[in-house]
């Protein structure tokens, strides 16, 4: 089992740039593929960015791509979202999620996770 701590959220104006952390403990982290997704009030949580456990592949959804980058460090055990050029639609509550994988996968639904944190908040003001 693995537990995941998101870090990194706040409030910034439209054009601004936020790193979202999800920190990993309990299990190989490096066994994991991990993913970002994101939940706006009153709207189903969405798949953001998914990267396998070794991080030689990623995926995006096409709201995000150019402007997000996942990433991660399996010595630091951390997840990371890089988000540039934020917009005011990209507001929401964003979780990372682990599930064991096996080599070079990556996963884009919420049906594929095993694992959630408890979500960090990110406001894009215009």
């Amino acid at each position: 089992q693995v537990q995941l701590v998101e870090s990194g959220g706040g409030l910034v104006q439209a054009g601004g740039s936020l790193r979202l952390s999800c920190a990993a403990s309990g299990h190989t982290f490096s066994s994991y593929a991990m993913g970002w997704f994101r939940q706006a009030p009153g709207k189903e949580r969405e798949f953001v960015a998914a990267i396998s456990w070794s991080g030689g592949r990623t995926g995006y959804a096409d709201s995000v791509k150019g402007r997000f980058t996942i990433s991660r460090d399996n010595v630091k055990n951390t997840l990371y979202l890089q988000m540039n050029s934020l917009k005011p639609e990209d507001t929401a509550v964003y979780y990372c999620a682990a599930v064991l994988a096996t080599i070079g996968t990556i996963a884009t639904s919420t049906r594929e996770y095993h694992y959630w944190g408890q979500g960090t908040q990110v406001t894009v003001s215009s």
